[in-house]
């Protein structure tokens, strides 16, 4: 793979985790393929906050000498209030640490579990080796991890280290690294490129993450192409959306007897004339 695989090594030593379960489990559309865990959450996109703009162009980070590199990370680390810290290497690179928090909207999908085999089903169960079993559902919210890693590691090596981690099988295309940086009230979200180095953006931004973060997202801003999904997993996202559906419906009607009683309480409340 070229110079990041150098780097890959070290997200494997290293990682954080920072993330929750709380899956709730769906009926099995297909027991003989796949299984379905939802957490709760919408499979519909959510609207942006209104003070986010997009892909708003960054500076690159500037290039420094190794004598400068080596101020700029010593006054990195004096910065920091946990044990995060960068450290030069002697070829010119540095590590240290950056969190990626993952903001999916679409279930992703996973190796599913093995399930004990049965003394009376021998067959069955052979045929189920046979078969590629796979789990989607959708991680937790606001889920996210700490990764440690070089200056040379582009933001491409990352997202594949985060699907490794969480063993997620989908192709690593579908997804897309983005900078968030917020100033003067303003928020801003950009997506990297597959050769930036996230470390670097790191490094000259500082260790505060209200300034500069880092979040996973679905790749492609368009329509869902829901083609590209089995009819199980299509089967489970429209029990979802009835769900969703269900409850916005009751929402809406107890907001309006609310209403009602109010104008009532204040209608007999009144004397006439």
């Amino acid at each position: 793979m070229g110079k990041g695989d150098k780097d890959s090594a070290s997200f494997e030593r290293t990682w954080n985790s920072t993330t929750s379960s709380g899956y709730c489990s769906q009926e099995e559309s297909d027991p003989e393929l796949e299984l379905f865990y939802t957490a709760k959450t919408s499979i519909l996109p959510r609207r942006s906050p209104a003070k986010t703009q997009d892909e708003k162009p960054e500076k690159q980070p500037p290039t420094l000498s190794q004598k400068e590199t080596e101020q700029t990370i010593r006054d990195y680390n004096s910065k920091i209030k946990s044990n995060l810290f960068m450290s030069m290497n002697k070829d010119g690179s540095y590590t240290g640490f950056i969190k990626v928090q993952l903001k999916l909207i679409r279930p992703v999908s996973v190796p599913a579990a093995k399930k004990p085999s049965c003394n009376h089903d021998r067959k069955g169960s052979a045929r189920s080796q046979q078969v590629k079993r796979r789990t989607s559902f959708y991680l937790p919210k606001d889920a996210s991890k700490h990764l440690h890693l070089s200056s040379r590691t582009p933001a491409s090596e990352v997202i594949h280290a985060l699907l490794r981690k969480f063993t997620v099988l989908d192709n690593p295309r579908k997804f897309a690294l983005f900078q968030r940086t917020e100033k003067d009230g303003q928020v801003s979200m950009r997506k990297l490129a597959d050769d930036e180095e996230p470390l670097k953006l790191r490094l000259f931004s500082g260790p505060c993450e209200k300034i500069l973060s880092f979040i996973l997202k679905e790749n492609e801003t368009g329509e869902v192409n829901w083609d590209a999904f089995s009819m199980p997993e299509l089967q489970n996202f429209l029990r979802i959306l009835q769900r969703e559906e269900e409850e916005h419906m009751r929402q809406i009607i107890q907001r309006y007897a609310r209403c009602r009683q109010q104008m009532q309480e204040a209608l007999a409340s009144r004397t006439p004339g």
